[in-house]
């Protein structure tokens, strides 16, 4: 093929809608995890097969894997002619498009250039406009599917997808259930304010009103109204969900998350571990185990003043196993990596949990939230299991310092003004404790807090460069 059609061939291909076209970066997913994700979804799932063929064709082409993702592309096709064969086009348009890039990576380019002029000739069909860049709701949604399981990172262009395919089908059930879950998700991992939980709760229930056979969304649903204390309506939907689909993996797992939740740990082990015959690698099942057996010990302490060393060790075992069952699989699961690590130090296993930190902090797609929340853990465990307040410090102010309001941020603020009043109170304070002190009030906007400590600091310590600074800047921008 000459320079010149190749040239213009990859200029046709970029003004394609497919997955190779939607900024889908493989260093921000675990690909043999997704991998197995999706040929679960496929076995369970069976109504979003076209998407989910598709996609795993694109994630074969990432493993350089293309003759697999071939063979993935021609069941999206199948099935589209056996469920939709009056609109074979529509609804390939994406298989298409995967097709042509896939052609072209492999250097087949008359092939490739064949599904280019299939999609051009469709959409001139399908549009008064003769371009590529079709704006159809059906690929809007199946770009949000795809941006749903590529991370957190793509939360909010997912629900951006979702809402565009709403505009023109409002009732369309899949699109409702789409924006509910991308709603759920972003909402999920924002700071938990009050006024904030219940947004994702209308898009939820209206996903249910139109999805009554979706016991996944109706669990969501469940967890949300459980988040906002509505737990009787909540464990409704799950008995609900129960009667319709006892065995399905997708709705146990977060059936076992609301009754752990609701503190009724045993029910949710027996529902995990119903799910676990179903799909043994699932990760989010044994992440979820783990969290019962950790729930189990805190249980135990809590009740017992002097726990049986025994069950103890048993808890933190079964704890460690099923954490590190999730860390081996699944390199990126940030939240896991910081449960192991915490569950290594109750074990007083203290070399692997410094370990399993450092291994959390090295993840290449950590958001600030993460950040904040590693240096809380981090400064937990130098504190409580190093016996270092001066350490435990300074990892509360670099969670401090990442100026993003969170509840990691909270938790690292909540962590040292205690430590620091206490230490203060207890007659043990210095400069440096007034000086942080004054930093995390000035940090929250508390100015007359900040400069009683920063003068506290100065009078022991007068030549403190630092706080002379902070203390002067203060009371210039006080005394305006």
């Amino acid at each position: 093929m000459s320079i010149v059609s190749k040239n213009s061939l990859k200029s046709s291909l970029l003004q394609l809608e497919c997955h190779f076209t939607w900024t889908l970066l493989k260093q921000d997913v675990d690909l043999d995890n997704l991998e197995e994700t999706i040929g679960d979804q496929i076995e369970f799932l069976t109504k979003f097969n076209i998407t989910n063929y598709n996609l795993l064709s694109y994630v074969c082409h990432l493993k350089k894997s293309n003759e697999e993702a071939l063979r993935n592309l021609q069941k999206a096709e199948e099935i589209v002619q056996k469920n939709h064969p009056d609109e074979i086009a529509r609804r390939s348009l994406v298989t298409w498009g995967n097709y042509a890039w896939i052609y072209y990576h492999m250097e087949r380019y008359e092939e490739a250039q064949t599904y280019v002029n299939k999609v051009e000739n469709s959409c001139k069909k399908l549009s008064s406009t003769a371009q590529c860049k079709i704006e159809l709701p059906e690929i809007y949604a199946e770009q949000g599917w795809a941006l749903l399981k590529f991370g957190r990172k793509y939360y909010q262009r997912a629900k951006n997808c979702f809402e565009n395919a709403l505009k023109n089908e409002p009732n369309n059930p899949e699109f409702n259930t789409g924006y509910a879950i991308a709603m759920y998700r972003l909402e999920d991992f924002s700071y938990r304010q009050c006024e904030e939980v219940s947004l994702s709760l209308e898009p939820l229930k209206r996903a249910v009103e139109l999805n009554p056979k979706d016991t996944f969304i109706m669990a969501l649903l469940a967890l949300k109204l459980q988040d906002i204390k509505r737990v009787d309506e909540g464990e409704r939907y799950i008995e609900e969900a129960m009667q319709k689909t006892p065995d399905l993996p997708y709705f146990l797992r977060y059936a076992a998350k609301f009754y752990r939740r609701k503190g009724e740990v045993d029910k949710a082990l027996e529902i995990l571990k119903k799910a676990l015959a179903v799909t043994p690698k699932s990760v989010f099942l044994h992440h979820q185990l783990g969290l019962c057996y950790r729930e189990k010990l805190l249980q135990l302490k809590k009740t017992t003043r002097y726990p049986p060393r025994e069950q103890v060790e048993e808890l933190i075992r079964l704890a460690i196993f099923h954490f590190k069952t999730v860390t081996d699989e699944k390199s990126k699961f940030f939240s896991a990596h910081v449960d192991l690590a915490n569950m290594y130090a109750q074990g007083k296993r203290y070399k692997e949990a410094e370990e399993t930190f450092q291994k959390a902090f090295q993840i290449n797609i950590l958001l600030s939230d993460d950040k904040q929340e590693f240096y809380y853990h981090y400064g937990n465990f130098q504190r409580f299991h190093m016996k270092s307040e001066s350490e435990a410090t300074r990892y509360y102010i670099e969670g401090l310092k990442i100026e993003e309001d969170s509840y990691g941020r909270q938790k690292c603020s909540n962590a040292l003004k205690k430590l620091l009043e206490r230490r203060i109170q207890g007659g043990l304070g210095d400069a440096t404790d007034f000086g942080t002190l004054g930093l995390i009030h000035n940090l929250y906007g508390e100015k007359c807090e900040a400069i009683e400590c920063y003068e506290k600091a100065v009078a022991l310590d007068p030549d403190n460069e630092e706080y002379l600074s902070a203390l002067c800047e203060l009371q210039l921008s006080t005394s305006g």
